[in-house]
């Protein structure tokens, strides 16, 4: 009894001082100070602080990574300042088209979704997809049809619009010679008290995108990835590059493959496919807490909060 009774102190003890936390991004691109404004800088950190306390609140109690991660990417898509939910950029047509994916680092299981119009939490049919189904991505009518049988949220399409996105649309220039926006995307990465990862990421996709195109993010092993054996990845930049390349996945595969360590490998990974050309970054966290930020982009919004004590909010390159 006795001895019952010490191991079960000592499990509890050893789960108490295991690492946890959350790292979350709101985008790369070419921002800076001067470009957006102290006003503006102001809120984003704002924004970023209250998904990053969403997400962490819930590990704090000891809940599971895939939780986490859902609430902080859910409380970015609330915000209007963010490119995921409200906020969504605006295709050439003049409506929204959002994308999402969540993956559970435990067991592989991941659900996805592209072309969603009136669902207002797409990270979370993503992970309804996961649950309830046994696919891992839906799109468009099948995705939102499926959303109202479970009974998700609808909304009308002109919810996501923001007077910032319309006046960004409607001031492009030579519209199909445009180069697209890169300040984009959300995402989270999580390790729980359990040792699991996880990962989410929502996104608008691309300014003045074709209507029916789909990006990285809702791509698994692209722009979303977990698993406990390396790591968990969420992406954010010119999607058609990082796809070519299998970014979430690369890095997962370097670290299993070759031993490299999370930041050599993500380092690796992201110059692989921003090589072949436009800009970006990404999140990682692997099962030991390790937390890595690259990108090329002048800022990418991003912030950390680790169980032991590690805390940071940024936007530009040189904080």
């Amino acid at each position: 009894m006795v001895r019952s009774t010490f191991l079960f102190l000592a499990a509890v003890c050893a789960l108490a001082q295991a690492p946890f936390g959350l790292a979350i991004h709101g985008g790369a691109g070419n921002v800076t100070t001067a470009r957006i404004g102290p006003e503006a800088e102001k809120a984003y950190r704002a924004g970023l602080e209250k998904a990053l306390a969403a997400g962490y609140a819930v590990l704090d109690k000891g809940g599971p990574a895939l939780d986490a991660v859902e609430a902080a990417v859910r409380s970015m898509e609330e915000n209007p300042l963010f490119n995921a939910g409200v906020g969504a950029t605006i295709t050439r047509d003049g409506t929204h088209e959002l994308d999402a994916a969540i993956m559970d680092g435990r067991t592989l299981r991941a659900g996805s979704v592209a072309g969603i119009r009136h669902v207002k939490s797409p990270v979370g049919l993503a992970r309804l997809v996961m649950e309830k189904t046994p696919h891992v991505m839906m799109i468009g009518e099948g995705a939102e049809a499926f959303a109202r049988a479970q009974g998700l949220e609808l909304v009308p399409n002109a919810y996501f619009r923001t007077a910032h996105q319309w006046e960004s649309f409607r001031s492009l220039k030579e519209r199909e010679k445009a180069r697209p926006t890169t300040k984009d995307t959300v995402g989270a990465v999580a390790l729980d008290r359990h040792g699991n990862l996880a990962s989410a990421t929502s996104t608008g996709g691309m300014l003045d995108k074709l209507p029916g195109r789909v990006g990285d993010a809702p791509l698994i092993g692209v722009g979303t990835y977990a698993d406990n054996r390396t790591c968990a990845v969420s992406c954010t930049g010119w999607g058609e590059f990082f796809i070519r390349t299998v970014v979430a996945y690369d890095i997962s595969a370097r670290m299993a493959y070759q031993g490299a360590p999370l930041e050599k490998a993500a380092a690796a990974a992201l110059d692989a496919a921003l090589k072949l050309g436009g800009g970006g970054g990404l999140i990682a966290m692997d099962a030991a807490g390790r937390v890595t930020q690259p990108f090329n982009t002048p800022g990418m919004f991003r912030a950390v909060r680790m169980s032991d004590g590690r805390t940071s909010v940024a936007l530009f390159g040189n904080q």
